[in-house]
């Protein structure tokens, strides 16, 4: 088999056989993911540790196999080495391996649940895929108003929870800025594990406002990621899912003949 078909039936949803693969290899994920879980289980790891053992080591080869012609069906090897699926692909079969150094590592396996977003492209779900580029232009374009937002907060419940430090005379489990500071995170963001809580009138007072601010705060971050996404969602999204040979690009325009990136036929 050369090249072209392989990457045709590894990288591609276009040809029977390129579904069949992915069909076959996304079963094949949530059974690993399956086995993991259960492994997890007191009482049927007792019983059956050992077969699951066995199980998840026959699916570790799959994916290592899979991994290899993966890395030998593009041309360019390092397009899909570091790009995201690359790097969750090679993450999902790293934790067996680990194991023999590292006991409990196998169970970081589930994180082969991420190689199933590959369904979208399998079942051509057209609509998930254009919603999906809307929320990921909007999280992009929204990224330094969330990172100037979180630096306020930041600051804010670093001067509330020093203030609270004082009030309560480093008592009442405010026994240093940090474990106050920790306090001001926790019911500025309306979670209020009840650990701590200031006993003194001006330190309940200042624990009144912060549970105020905590409110309006919540809505800021909606409001930013909102209005981007009414923005990205002015742009038509592509639906392309065909993956290059050469660089392993995927954002193509609908209808693309070439890869934006390398300019490899598609």
């Amino acid at each position: 088999m050369n090249r072209k078909k392989l990457h045709d039936i590894i990288f591609e949803a276009e040809t029977p056989k390129g579904k069949l693969f992915d069909v076959i290899l996304l079963w094949a994920i949530v059974l690993s993911v399956i086995v993991v879980m259960l492994e997890s289980v007191p009482d049927i790891q007792a019983e059956y540790g050992t077969i699951l053992r066995y199980i998840e080591y026959v699916f570790t080869a799959l994916f290592t196999l899979e991994y290899i012609l993966r890395i030998v069906a593009v041309k360019r090897k390092s397009g899909y080495i570091f790009s995201f699926y690359g790097l969750v692909d090679l993450m999902t079969i790293l934790p067996t391996f680990l194991e023999l150094f590292i006991p409990g590592a196998t169970s970081f396996s589930v994180i082969r649940v991420l190689r199933l977003m590959r369904v979208f492209r399998v079942l051509k779900l057209v609509g998930f895929i254009r919603e999906a580029s809307v929320l990921k232009t909007a999280l992009w374009g929204a990224r330094k108003k969330i990172l100037l937002f979180l630096g306020a907060i930041l600051v804010l419940v670093t001067l509330l929870g020093t203030m609270v430090y004082l009030v309560e005379h480093g008592e009442n489990g405010f026994t240093s800025i940090p474990m106050s500071i920790y306090w001001a995170i926790v019911t500025v963001t309306t979670v209020g594990y009840g650990d701590i809580a200031p006993v003194t009138v001006l330190g309940q007072t200042l624990a009144a406002i912060i549970m105020l601010i905590g409110y309006a705060i919540i809505a800021v971050p909606t409001g930013i990621i909102g209005s981007e996404l009414v923005a990205a969602s002015n742009f038509k999204a592509n639906t392309n899912t065909q993956a290059c040979m050469n660089c392993n690009a995927t954002a193509h325009t609908d209808g693309a003949k070439h890869c934006n990136q390398c300019g490899e036929q598609l």
